[in-house]
């Protein structure tokens, strides 16, 4: 069985579910709340296992209760973090958010400055099939890069948030979210700032654009992978989902764009439900949604 290697953050989210977002220093009363572990690698790792699949995940926590609360769930969820490290004197991260009645989310966070940075350390994992590396954590995506280029084996890029030169460089696959990809190519235009990545890279490029579905660019072309269409009720931890259930479907020997369509369903069928990660669907839930989708086309 393929073995998935997720580099990156780890949360814990406090989510409050509202009628409209806080625009104003006023009170604001929640329909429903609930307590989730997140964090962008952490998410994709635990859609990695509830799929089907076996996942490292190799990340940062402070030594305090917020990180055994993080813990916990990564043994309930089969999720090895045997690489996971915990800092004395370093606070876990943690995020309050907020959904409205559109399924639509703000994000508040907090991320401890004192975390270390260092990640020479994962160059002692043993080989995976697939690495997968989020952004958020600089140093921690170059080196899982690195080493999916040493083992030959798919190395992809979650570029969202502090997306490097190096990395972009380093990775055999890139996904980008529409915000990533404008953030580092300054251009608004999706085919021409995919353009622009093609020029410093030979990989695989693809823009993840929600319920737009995603847009694979190739030879100077791009191309639509729409999602299927549901009723959101909260889209929160999708973007992660979509990454770690494309990254298992190319260590199941898929190509890029069944992987991609395989992605899109499942990151869908995730945001028909409210509450973190007891909406990620398992493999029976996306094969049947999967089934019904074909019946409705």
């Amino acid at each position: 069985m393929s073995n998935i290697l997720v580099t990156g953050v780890a949360v814990l989210d406090f989510i409050f579910q509202l009628d409209v977002m806080p625009l104003e220093a006023e009170k604001y009363r929640a329909n429903d709340v609930s307590i989730s572990e997140g964090g962008v690698a952490a998410n994709a790792a635990v859609a990695i296992s509830k799929l089907g699949g076996q996942v490292t995940l190799v990340s940062r926590l402070g030594k305090d209760e917020i990180g055994n609360i993080i813990k916990n769930q990564f043994y309930n969820e089969r999720v090895n973090i045997n690489y996971l490290r915990e800092f004395v004197d370093c606070r876990s991260s943690f995020s309050s958010v907020y959904i409205d009645e559109l399924g639509e989310r703000q994000i508040v966070n907090y991320r401890d400055q004192n975390l270390p940075e260092d990640a020479t350390w994962i160059k002692n994992i043993a080989e995976h099939s697939v690495y997968l590396a989020d952004t958020r954590w600089s140093l921690g995506a170059i080196e899982t890069l690195k080493m999916a280029k040493i083992f030959n084996k798919p190395g992809i890029l979650d570029a969202e948030d502090t997306v490097t030169e190096q990395a972009i460089k380093l990775a055999s696959h890139i996904a980008f979210s529409e915000h990533g990809l404008r953030a580092f190519t300054k251009e608004k235009n999706l085919q021409k700032a995919l353009g622009k990545i093609s020029q410093i890279t030979d990989a695989w490029i693809c823009v993840t654009c929600g319920e737009k579905g995603v847009f694979v660019y190739k030879n100077n072309d791009i191309k639509n992978i729409p999602a299927p269409k549901v009723d959101v009720k909260d889209t929160l931890g999708a973007g992660d989902v979509w990454h770690g259930a494309f990254s298992l479907s190319l260590s199941e020997g898929n190509n890029e764009l069944d992987s991609v369509e395989f992605a899109n369903s499942v990151a869908s069928l995730k945001c028909s439900f409210f509450g973190g990660r007891n909406s990620f669907p398992n493999r029976d839930q996306v094969t049947d949604f999967i089934k019904e989708q074909k019946k409705c086309n």
